[in-house]
């Protein structure tokens, strides 16, 4: 078992399937007490069975909602340690993304972006005033590191996940709340499953099951690393795309003209 996560209590946002069930289920196996949330409260009863944990149901996407998640995790838990706020949609908005709805662009931005903000308002000066720090943790994606084709939502929103995270592991790192994004390629989930033509790009360097994101995300915490790389490869292109941006663009557009031509098939 985790030092950092054995006995600890814990959160995982969005777990009633795909990566933040298999969080969830890590977390239980690792010895911590674990919150199951999940906007299907089904799912999340579901889940909280399997593993021993507590369901707590809600949307972590608005202010009262997530702040009634979080008071009703601690008294379950007696304290939040660990809070993944892994709860996320893609917000795909048809062939041309750019004609995305305002509202469609608000409700990834509360989700992707702005449960994340809101629980660290409920959450960092609670463990600020206890002086017993704790830890947060941001399901990102490799999007927000190096750009989604498809999705602008999903791109921008990501970027803004990741971006948010550092800023928070630099102005609170340093008084005792650890931070970690989690950045993966292609997870076998639904999402990926109803990616259309991009199935087969965000497949390209292996598709992982979701536990293998889970185990990344462990191994991380116990080294203390701020990114969770799933498929390590993606640091590669992480730093690629910094030394040489427009030659990074220009690939990336010919990744794009391959997907426009097979969506036209």
């Amino acid at each position: 078992m985790t030092e950092q996560l054995e006995g600890k209590g814990v959160v995982v946002t969005g777990a009633g399937r795909g990566i933040g069930r298999a969080l969830a289920t890590r977390m239980a196996a690792e010895g911590a007490r674990v919150v199951v949330n999940d906007l299907d409260a089904d799912n999340a009863r579901a889940v909280a069975a399997e593993i021993g944990g507590t369901a707590v149901p809600g949307d972590v996407s608005s202010a009262d909602g997530v702040r009634t998640v979080v008071d009703t995790a601690t008294e379950a838990l007696g304290r939040i340690d660990v809070f993944f706020a892994n709860a996320g949609i893609d917000g795909a908005g048809g062939p041309d993304s750019l004609q995305t709805p305002d509202d469609v662009w608000e409700r990834v931005m509360d989700v992707n972006v702005m449960a994340h903000v809101r629980a660290a308002r409920e959450l960092v000066p609670r463990w600020l005033d206890d002086g017993q720090g704790g830890r947060f943790v941001v399901t990102a994606s490799a999007a927000g590191l190096l750009t989604m084709i498809g999705s602008a939502p999903y791109s921008v929103t990501k970027h803004a996940a990741v971006g948010f995270a550092e800023w928070l592991s630099v102005t609170y790192g340093g008084r005792g709340v650890d931070v970690h994004a989690i950045c993966p390629q292609g997870v076998q989930t639904k999402m990926l499953e109803d990616a259309g033509p991009l199935q087969a790009l965000l497949s390209r360097d292996s598709a992982l099951p979701p536990e293998a994101v889970a185990e990344a995300a462990v191994v991380a915490i116990s080294e203390g690393r701020f990114l969770v790389l799933p498929h390590p490869e993606v640091a590669g292109y992480y730093a690629a795309r910094a030394t040489d941006t427009d030659r990074w663009l220009a690939g990336m557009r010919r990744l794009q003209q391959k997907v426009d031509e097979a969506g036209a098939v």
